[in-house]
């Protein structure tokens, strides 16, 4: 009996019992197809329908002798049908089993992965909201740049994360096809009804053309698009890894109790699920960079994609399956500490108010030149000596006195024009 599955775990997807059973729809679906052509008595259909079976265990004693794994399964599957074990496979080459299984296994993959990154849309969303107007400091190139909210952080990602689930849903698209078209691709000894029949069935669509294979563009582009979303998994991962470090303590992931940080210092609290996600995010590209390999093949054929493809196609599906699990616990318990983002905020004494200064001058009429080199030398007065501000040492220039009133210097220092433009954000992203 062909065995009922739903949508598993996705690593039963890619183990044998899951992969055989996907072989035996396939063979009988084609039996089917070929009966309603009459082709294939009633009676024989009805006991390949009844008797067909397999035992993975037996395909893998087969195997040690045939070298060859669809032959070894057929040989197990006529053991338990019979004579009319003889329609099974008729003018079918293994690839029309094996490649239309596998793009079963990587649809029925990428649609558990699209509910793990629904979820992890979820989980942005909520944190961008709760922390729309939460301020922090923006860096770039690691260095105090000027103010941002928390919550900008996690609308970036959550904009990233919806273009990642549009490719994802394409790539489902691409690779969601079939082929029982013999044994180079044309036809010969089947009729393009048959593939038909089995890809609906299937749920997938016939290839438009295949050699002895589906294309292997196809397999590329759904393992790119996992790469894809595991850099953005890094993305947030290296952020928050950042953001733990003592000096920064800005954010820290989830810290349960009875964990252990160090086998050597009781005191630690270590980022390791986002240290995880970034290191498997390595093993996204070196599995997408293999599937490009894989593109070029021999003529109509060759194996050389054939047993690098038995490690990666699972082991991409998995490990993205994993990361997002891991990564849509870590953001829900994420522990956030917005006192430590404005005591950061104000390390610099101001200095993240630079820019707003240069521009009033400006538009008091001063040249760019000169008002940039103003507030410059009262910045560096304040880099190189902490006990000095920004707004003290700016007071101090007799270009910005003249230019500026005191009232104007407290608007300036002042990030409310900031959460004004952050609303028109979050209204174009999160909130559209």
């Amino acid at each position: 009996m062909i065995a009922r599955y739903t949508l598993p775990e996705i690593g039963k997807i890619w183990e044998d019992d899951f992969k055989f059973s996907t072989w035996l729809k396939i063979e009988i679906y084609a039996c089917e197809a070929r009966a309603l052509k009459g082709e294939i008595p009633a009676e024989d259909l009805a006991a390949i329908k009844s008797k067909a079976a397999f035992d993975a265990a037996r395909v893998l004693e087969i195997e040690e002798t045939t070298q060859h794994d669809v032959i070894a399964f057929l040989t197990n599957v006529a053991e338990y049908v019979g004579a009319p074990s003889r329609h099974i496979h008729y003018g079918m080459t293994s690839s029309d089993v094996l490649d239309t299984a596998v793009s079963y296994q990587l649809k029925v993959s990428g649609e558990l992965i699209l509910g793990l990154l629904d979820k992890f849309l979820e989980a942005l969303k909520e944190k961008a909201i709760q922390y729309k107007h939460t301020l922090c400091i923006g860096r770039t190139h690691g260095i105090h740049a000027e103010p941002t909210t928390f919550g900008l952080k996690f609308a970036n990602w959550y904009e990233e994360t919806k273009r990642n689930r549009k490719r994802l849903v394409n790539a489902i698209e691409s690779i969601s096809v079939g082929q029982i078209s013999g044994a180079v691709g044309t036809f010969e000894h089947l009729s393009p009804e048959v593939e038909a029949y089995v890809c609906e069935k299937m749920g997938l669509k016939p290839a438009p053309v295949s050699t002895q294979v589906i294309q292997r563009d196809r397999h590329s582009e759904f393992v790119a698009v996992l790469a894809i979303i595991g850099s953005t998994l890094e993305k947030v991962a290296t952020e928050i890894r950042h953001l733990q470090k003592t000096e920064t303590l800005e954010a820290e992931e989830f810290f349960s109790k009875g964990q252990k940080g160090s086998s050597a210092m009781p005191h630690k609290r270590n980022p390791i699920i986002s240290e995880r996600i970034c290191g498997m995010a390595r093993l996204l590209r070196g599995y997408a960079a293999t599937t490009f390999e894989n593109n070029a093949l021999w003529h109509e054929r060759d194996i050389s994609h054939s047993s690098a493809e038995r490690v990666v196609l699972a082991d991409a599906c998995i490990v993205t399956y994993y990361m997002l699990s891991k990564m849509n616990s870590l953001i829900s318990r994420l522990l956030v500490y917005p006192e430590n983002m404005m005591n950061n905020l104000n390390l610099t004494r101001g200095l993240v108010f630079s820019q707003k200064i240069l521009l009033k001058l400006t538009e008091k009429g001063l040249s760019r030149e000169d008002s940039y080199k103003a507030v410059q030398v009262a910045a560096m007065n304040v880099w190189g000596d902490k006990s000095k501000n920004l707004r003290d040492e700016i007071l101090k220039s007799e270009v910005v006195t003249k230019a500026i009133s005191s009232e104007e210097l407290d608007e300036l220092f002042d990030h409310s024009e900031l959460l004004k433009k952050v609303d028109f954000i979050f209204n174009r992203t999160v909130l559209s």
